[in-house]
């Protein structure tokens, strides 16, 4: 923007402001020493608050995944959470303000455990990194007043975060390995009670079962063909009685045997005698369980039971002839066969008619037996993959937490920020001698250079009368800008001092000072 009054133009001129400058330097000295005494007392007395910082790198499991699946799953930022929760917790922290003697200046006598407890947690930052969408390391950082305590706090605070994750993440796999050991026994359990009622159905439906079709349905095709012979041998049987009987009735037949028949016959069922002679002879060769001799006293109590004692009382029909009797026997024992067989095959056909059902019921107990054989098998190999776990985080071979950067000493305070506190010092101190020299100027209503008065007035200037300076006037003068060099000197000296301070520190600096006062002296 173009300015348009000439007097504006001449306030503008560099001279112009110089010359003002050297005019009212001691308005601007002044202030710039007063603001480079108070900043610099500041610099010292303020209290200065350190801050100390340890990286922590999170480095993955050292066995490969394909051989050793970890059973601690989660997160490893919710996992931080977690252990931040527990290191920040109140028994922690005391500990920590036990150990380095925390908080214990008078001006901490009335402060309450629990106020310094949360001054200290407010004073502890975790902060994670990530890198892509993986947090792969997380940084610790304290602040507080003394650089050494800071550091030692920091990492103290790192070596718990370490140990505390291996204790986390052997507790983790401990538990998940005692979880699934009693996970396994209960399964046992219930395989074994499952094992046992499969062998209960089995033992209970032995016959009927699906692995027994095919015999049964052979044992049901041997007892037809059998009952069809028996049968067959029946009707021959009958046959042959009926023959018999007519050649009875016709005086063809004889009531004793041929006498060149020497061999032993059954004995007749009507006769007592006869029975008795023959369970002689049986018991003389077998024991009383053998069927025959059970079949005889059964004989013998049946006739006994009908008043028969003697051949004399049988009736007349035992006196029928041999040849008859034997026949009428061996229709007895195969209609005693078939009623035998028919029982059977009616028993195997219930069994061939029951087999579907049992089939099923079996399916379904064999079904239960192999989905808890399937889960305890799964359950067993997990245990065993949770034990080789258990080993590798005691190992310490699993995913573990290592100081890539350890927390050093603090050489400057994070507050109160020295180099904004030098630049606002100078600031104000240039800030407030300038602003008093722009309003004495402002003030001022008098003319400060001749082109000021030609251009005020409207007139040209004819003369330019210097001012003449006697001796004490220049004494005056001389001594004032020795004054002012000094002034000048002393600023600087200070400006100096100041950003030592506040670039180097307080305590480089006073060692500096001390360094350099030895070496005068």
């Amino acid at each position: 923007m173009q300015i348009e009054n000439p007097l504006q133009q001449e306030f503008l001129k560099p001279a112009f402001i110089i010359d003002i400058i050297i005019r009212r330097r001691w308005i601007l000295i002044v202030p710039l020493i007063l603001a480079l005494a108070v900043g610099s007392y500041l610099t010292v007395t303020l209290p200065k608050i350190y801050e100390a910082e340890t990286l922590i790198l999170i480095e993955p499991q050292r066995v490969p995944t394909n051989y050793v699946q970890s059973v601690v799953s989660t997160d490893v930022e919710e996992r931080i959470n977690t252990l931040s929760q527990q290191i920040l917790s109140r028994t922690n922290l005391e500990k920590i303000i036990t150990q380095f003697n925390l908080y214990a200046g008078p001006e901490f006598e009335n402060m309450f455990t629990e106020d310094k407890v949360n001054a200290l947690r407010k004073n502890i930052t975790v902060h994670t990194t990530q890198s892509r969408r993986e947090t792969n390391a997380f940084s610790i950082t304290y602040r507080g007043e003394h650089p050494q305590t800071v550091m030692n706090v920091t990492n103290t605070l790192a070596s718990y975060f370490i140990d505390e994750n291996l204790k986390v993440r052997e507790a983790q796999a401990i538990g998940t390995s005692d979880f699934l050991e009693a996970e396994l026994l209960s399964m046992r359990r219930r395989l074994e009670e499952q094992e046992r009622k499969l062998e209960a159905y089995r033992t209970s439906n032995m016959g009927e079962l699906p692995e027994q079709l095919e015999t049964n349905l052979r044992i049901l095709d041997r007892l037809q063909e059998q009952l069809t012979e028996r049968q067959q041998g029946l009707r021959d049987a009958r046959s042959r009685l009926d023959m018999l009987r007519n050649q009875a009735s016709a005086g063809l037949l004889a009531n004793q045997a041929t006498t060149g028949d020497t061999g032993p016959r059954e004995a007749n069922p009507l006769d007592p005698d006869a029975l008795r002679a023959e369970l002689a002879r049986l018991q003389s060769r077998y024991t009383d369980k053998h069927p025959d001799i059970i079949k005889i006293k059964q004989q013998l109590k049946d006739l006994e039971a009908n008043g028969t004692t003697s051949a004399a009382e049988a009736p007349a029909a035992r006196r029928e002839p041999t040849q008859i009797t034997d026949v009428r026997r061996e229709i007895e024992n195969t209609a005693a066969d078939i009623g035998r067989i028919q029982s059977e095959i009616m028993t195997y056909e219930r069994r061939v008619e029951s087999t579907p059902k049992r089939e099923q019921e079996l399916m379904a107990l064999q079904r239960d037996y192999e989905n808890l054989q399937e889960s305890y098998s799964s359950l067993l190999n997990r245990k065993l993959e949770a034990d080789i776990s258990v080993n590798m985080e005691r190992k310490q071979k699993g995913e573990q937490f290592r100081v890539l950067d350890q927390a050093r000493l603090p050489k400057r305070p994070v507050w109160p920020k020295m180099q904004m506190m030098f630049l606002i010092t100078i600031a104000a101190g240039i800030g407030i001698g300038g602003g008093i020299i722009f309003l004495l100027e402002y003030m001022n209503a008098g003319f400060r250079s001749p082109k000021e008065v030609e251009l005020t007035l409207d007139l040209p200037m004819i003369a330019l009368l210097p001012f003449i300076e006697d001796r004490k006037t220049r004494m005056v003068k001389m001594l004032n800008w020795v004054a002012t060099g000094l002034a000048v000197a002393v600023a600087g000296v200070m400006l100096v001092v100041f950003a030592a301070l506040t670039l180097k520190g307080v305590e480089e600096s006073l060692a500096l000072v001390s360094k350099v006062k030895t070496l005068i002296l």
